[in-house]
């Protein structure tokens, strides 16, 4: 931007003097152009002459100290160079270029009479990339102010906080500092546990960056309680076997060191610790317990426990004694004892695991098929024996019959009566 003034000056002349030199007498102007540049850059303070008869050019700086006297430095500052000097154009420049050096720059013409133009030189301060300030820490469940501060712009700095392409309105304040501003935005936001981490910005923008931002990146730093989770080894574990559990930890901040203990016991002594996790080797029944691992930080506590089950292991000798006697039992053992079966077999990697194998038969199947026919056999017998017993019941009863009406005809005969009349009402 720049403005140009004109100033004509003219020698003063008598009326005679005026109407002896018409169409000969020239006036002389200079013209002076206003001038706007960023801090740290380079002026051109320019002085445009008219007619220019050789006088007197003197260019000096707003506190009215002489820069140069026609093309002749006068201060001692390296900062001003005369680049220019000609009866049509004198120019300056002035290089890094401070807020202290605005102001109007005179240029003076010494005529008979002393004459100036004012070059105005406009400094413009770009705003560096903002800083973000958070008051206190974040908590889970609570809040967190952030303060966003362009602290030196000319004109003000615009600040604005950006979030997932969206923009948070906050409440906005600026503090001169003389020819500077400075310029502040706050944003107080809730914060839970899944927003740690969250990406966060304040862009600032300014007339002078020509349509390009600073911007500050921010993730937010959201303190919470720790949460553990024991990550419990795949398939049954059997004596001799290798056991590793691993403590996963969560937590902000994270928890240094974590606890591994064991409830209503001690930690067996082969046990090893490797940061988080738990190792026991050729584990043995004598392992079997609950183990609880803990961990803690300035938010709180979590812990989680694991059931350990160690199964027996099977020798080849005694599987062996099993499959000669399949019925025998172990009532005074605690421990679940694996049968050899059909539908177990011995590993040949490992002589002393118990493997599943598949069978092409469904021994379930069998098995229903067997209690079928023993519960047929079970009520035909059942129905054989009632049919009997009721059988000799009738046999019995008729036997009596027949004895009853052999008494009767016995004594009739004795009597004298008909017998048939007698056994006729006996039938009656």
């Amino acid at each position: 931007m720049a403005f140009m003034t004109v100033w004509n000056y003219c020698v003063p002349l008598s009326f005679f003097t005026l109407l002896s030199l018409v169409g000969t007498a020239r006036c002389q102007a200079v013209q002076a152009e206003n001038v706007t540049v960023l801090e740290g850059g380079t002026a051109e303070i320019s002085c445009r002459l008219q007619n220019y008869d050789g006088s007197i050019v003197v260019i000096q700086n707003p506190r009215r100290q002489t820069l140069f006297f026609n093309g002749t430095r006068a201060l001692k500052d390296d900062r001003f160079q005369m680049v220019l000097f000609t009866p049509r154009l004198v120019r300056i420049t002035l290089t890094n270029v401070s807020v202290s050096d605005e102001g109007g720059y005179f240029c003076q013409l010494y005529t008979d009479a002393t004459h100036h133009q004012v070059a105005t030189l406009s400094v413009s301060v770009p705003p560096e990339t903002p800083t973000i300030e958070v008051k206190q820490e974040a908590v889970e469940g609570a809040e967190v102010e952030l303060t966003c501060l362009s602290p030196r712009s000319k004109p003000p700095a615009t600040l604005r906080w950006i979030r997932d392409r969206r923009e948070i309105p906050g409440v906005v304040s600026q503090q001169d500092n003389g020819k500077t501003v400075s310029v502040s935005n706050t944003i107080r936001l809730p914060v839970e546990r899944k927003d740690n981490g969250a990406a966060i910005s304040c862009e600032a923008s300014h007339p002078a960056l020509g349509g390009q931002k600073r911007i500050r990146h921010y993730r937010l730093d959201v303190h919470f309680a720790p949460t553990v989770r024991i990550i419990p080894p795949p398939g049954i574990l059997r004596e001799g076997d290798s056991l590793s559990l691993t403590c996963s930890v969560t937590g902000n901040p994270l928890p240094r060191n974590v606890l591994w203990s064991r409830i209503n016991d001690t930690i067996p002594e082969r046990a090893e610790f490797s940061g988080p996790t738990l190792q026991m080797s050729r584990l043995s029944q004598t392992h079997n317990g609950t183990y609880l691992c803990q961990a803690q930080n300035n938010y709180g506590r979590a812990a989680d426990h694991y059931t350990l089950l160690v199964y027996e292991t099977m020798s080849v000798t005694s599987m062996v004694f099993l499959i000669s006697h399949p019925t025998t039992s172990h009532p005074t053992t605690s421990h679940p004892t694996a049968l050899l079966t059909p539908d177990n077999a011995l590993d040949p990697r490992d002589p002393g695991a118990v493997v599943e194998t598949h069978s092409a038969m469904p021994y379930a199947v069998i098995g229903g098929i067997l209690a079928l026919l023993v519960f047929t056999v079970i009520c035909v017998l059942i129905i054989t024996i009632w049919c009997s017993v009721r059988q000799k019941g009738s046999y019995l009863t008729h036997e009596a019959s027949g004895l009853d009406e052999h008494g009767e005809v016995q004594e009739a005969f004795l009597n004298g009566n008909d017998v048939a009349q007698g056994k006729k009402e006996y039938l009656l």
